[in-house]
């Protein structure tokens, strides 16, 4: 292969390390309507006072403690978990969905020794 040749091409090398880590935590107060039908989420629900919190962390299993935690703490409900890639979402209130990320933050940092980034809001 020649020089042009090779620089038409690109190499691109994915790799997952896993840790220890909640990557992500936002809550989202007041979403869109849309939003919810495009998550694919209950769309009946009020509005007004409706909230959705997303979690994404690493060993990706861990979405499943954490959504058991976030239930347990506020009665949130699972909008959506995935053990494979480690993502967790949840809806209810604002103040349910604040207190269930909360929890299941502390708790990661706490009990299982996880590094946790800030929790974040809109």
């Amino acid at each position: 292969m020649n020089e042009f040749e090779m620089k038409d091409k690109m190499r691109i090398v994915q790799e997952l390390v896993p840790g220890k880590q909640i990557t992500l935590a936002h809550v989202i107060a007041n979403p869109d309507k849309i939003l919810y039908k495009k998550l694919g989420l209950d769309p009946a629900v009020d509005y007004s006072k409706s909230a959705i919190g997303i979690v994404t962390m690493s060993p990706s299993e861990t979405a499943i403690i954490a959504g058991d935690i976030a239930i347990k703490a506020s009665g949130v409900e699972l909008g959506f978990v995935d053990r494979f890639s480690g993502t967790l979402i949840v809806t209810g209130t604002v103040s349910q969905v604040d207190a269930a990320v909360e929890a299941l933050c502390s708790y990661a940092e706490k009990t299982l020794g996880f590094t946790v980034c800030p929790i974040t809001k809109t």
